[in-house]
């Protein structure tokens, strides 16, 4: 198809190029024959009066020297553009005067007159016919290609026809059943929704004993959750439990520049399903089509909302005995249209967190089953490591384990190949090769001692995992930290130490080199302990001079024209008194993290010049290093 399709485009190129040839051939002055007789011609050779003569078997063209006055050719000339001629166009040419002459059967002395002017003489075996021949070919030139052109025209036309017609059609890609290989077993760590979601494989199954009882089964399941944490993979689940053909599409395939074709991929992808039912339709990232109507930055009735409208008459067309499951995914359900959430349209709506510590172990399992994984490996211990990670994020740590055991030329992955996979996914791949001064690495070595060291010393902070100085993706040291206990909710008391432990990489800089020559390295830290200290202000009612309100709306989540318009509910004076509590908090943590360290001054230092050594420390070794200099303080 490729193929013809690039012959085609080679074809029309070629037909272009002749035509401005022949066009440009034909632009110059046009050719007058008049007939002579045979005696003025010999009048007019004794005179010299020819510059050419083409000599045939029966007869003579020549071209006079000079032109008649009365129809001599003036030379081409461009015009300026005037309002009669507007474009410059050259003048039109005189054609040019040539004379015909028939020559007797026998006139032995004609070549010898020729011979004898100064005319370029030319003998030609051409006739009479062929030149007319010629002359008509050459006026038919033009017409023949404008038909060529046009066939090769109609032709495209016609081959392009079905992709034409094929414009408004859905393009979701079905599965059958025997092609959905995935079940609830391959789905891990989220069990309660696994729960909810039997329901609709069993009416899928068994949807007689539901319509026998009058029962309803939901005609949509929303599910909800960040990205990575096996929406799409739940959807495929319920398929392959079903044993049902599955509609796969996402929500942005509907939408094109053209206006109506989203409404009628909708239309199509629905009368394609209506003919495989029972079945399941699951459109992904549901929110690039059923985002809020009119919260565009014009309010106008765009493209997405003629498609959205279409959606929500197609869920709504639905009959009682329909079997066609609608299962949607987004994480942003909070821009979704409140007509495309009300009951009897996505009646179901399933929530999908990152797993907790349990949840983990249990997708690490499922993960690790085709991986050669090592005796000493504990995926439980594991789990506990990866706080935050989603399912996505555990499946890319092992396989991110497994190239590097294979980099190394391994039978099997290691838990130290796991732990540096964690390192690589949080911070980015380690830069030893990057150069720096060891004045850098001094700096960034107490930087990160002292983010470490309060971290040990804070009873309210997380647990210290490791601290290095070797250069990770954007930053040059990184201190790893742990949760002691996974809990839901976290209090003032952690919020405060998350603070103190972020400043304590610029109170070590100050302590060590000085105010005015602590280094741009805290920079994300400064950011982290903003967000912190506004959230503890503004939203958490964390501030005893603010008291146990809310000021401001989420600003997390702004959408487009629905909050744009928005002004704030609170006033300049509270305005002050939140940027005022906020750099109080900050500033009373700077001063807790610089006692801190001001006190362990030894420590500080002492783990410091070891971490230059190792460049690396993890917990043990780093409290070995705590105990020696506390052993040496008391002797």
């Amino acid at each position: 198809m490729k193929t013809s399709q690039s012959a085609g485009m080679y074809i029309v190129l070629a037909i272009v190029v002749l035509l401005f040839a022949s066009s440009v051939i034909m632009s110059g002055p046009a050719t007058q024959i008049e007939e002579i007789s045979y005696s003025n011609f010999l009048e007019k050779l004794s005179k010299n009066e020819f510059k050419k003569i083409e000599k045939a078997e029966d007869f003579i063209i020549a071209v006079p020297k000079v032109q008649p006055e009365a129809k001599k050719a003036k030379p081409a000339k461009t015009l300026a553009p005037t309002a009669e001629n507007p474009f410059g166009l050259a003048e039109k040419q005189a054609p040019v005067i040539k004379y015909k002459v028939l020559t007797p059967a026998y006139d032995p002395d004609l070549m010898k007159k020729l011979d004898a002017s100064d005319a370029d003489v030319q003998v030609t075996r051409a006739t009479d016919s062929s030149k007319a021949l010629g002359t008509i070919l050459s006026y038919l030139l033009l017409p023949i290609l404008f038909i060529i052109v046009l066939a090769v025209m109609a032709k495209s036309i016609q081959a392009g026809g079905s992709q034409a017609m094929s414009f408004g059609k859905s393009k979701a890609k079905m599965l059958l059943d025997s092609k959905v290989k995935t079940t609830f077993k391959d789905v891990a760590g989220i069990d309660e929704e696994k729960k909810e979601l039997e329901e609709i494989v069993d009416f899928l199954k068994n949807g007689d004993k539901y319509i026998k009882l009058g029962a309803k089964i939901p005609k949509g399941v929303l599910l909800v959750g960040p990205p990575g944490t096996g929406k799409t993979l739940m959807a495929k689940a319920v398929a392959g439990e079903a044993g049902v053909p599955f509609f796969s599409i996402s929500g942005s395939d509907f939408v094109e520049m053209f206006v109506g074709v989203g409404a009628s991929r909708v239309r199509d992808l629905f009368e394609q399903a209506k003919k495989h039912q029972p079945c399941i339709i699951f459109i992904d990232e549901i929110d690039a089509v059923g985002r809020q109507r009119g919260a565009g930055m014009g309010g106008g009735h765009d493209e997405r909302e003629q498609t959205l409208n279409q959606l929500l008459v197609e869920m709504d067309g639905f009959d009682e005995n329909t079997n066609i499951i609608v299962i949607a995914a987004t994480n942003r359900p909070d821009i979704l249209d409140n007509a495309l959430l009300r009951p009897g349209r996505f009646d179901r709506q399933i929530y999908i967190n990152a797993p907790d510590v349990r949840g983990r172990e249990q997708i690490l399992k499922v993960h690790a089953k085709n991986k050669q994984l090592d005796s000493e490996v504990d995926l439980k211990t594991l789990a506990k490591r990866t706080p935050g990670f989603t399912g996505a994020d555990l499946q890319n740590l092992l396989n991110e384990a497994a190239l590097l055991a294979a980099r190394y030329n391994k039978d099997k992955i290691s838990m130290g190949d796991i732990d540096n996979s964690i390192d690589r996914v949080i911070a980015g791949i380690e830069k030893k090769s990057k150069v720096m001064t060891d004045e850098d690495k001094e700096l960034t070595s107490y930087h990160e001692v002292g983010h470490a060291l309060i971290a040990r010393l804070l009873k309210d902070a997380d647990e210290l995992h490791k601290v290095s100085i070797i250069p990770r993706g954007w930053a040059l040291g990184v201190t790893w930290t742990k949760p002691k206990d996974e809990k839901v909710h976290t209090n003032k008391a952690k919020l405060l130490a998350q603070i103190t432990v972020s400043l304590g990489g610029r109170a070590a800089e100050e302590i060590i080199y000085g105010k005015d020559r602590v280094s741009t390295g805290a920079s994300q830290d400064l950011v982290n302990v903003t967000n912190i200290a506004r959230k503890m202000v503004t939203a958490w009612g964390m501030s005893e001079r603010l008291g146990n309100m809310a000021y401001g709306k989420n600003q997390e989540n702004v959408f487009m024209g629905r909050d744009f318009g928005h002004q704030r509910d609170y006033s300049e004076q509270v305005a002050f008194e939140i940027d005022e509590e906020m750099k109080r908090i900050v500033d009373d943590k700077y001063e807790e993290a610089k006692k801190i360290l001001n006190d362990n001054r030894d420590m500080l230092e002492a783990i410091s010049r070891e971490l230059l050594d190792k460049e690396t420390l993890d917990a043990a070794e780093f409290e070995e290093i705590m105990n020696r200099v506390q052993g040496e303080r008391q002797s």
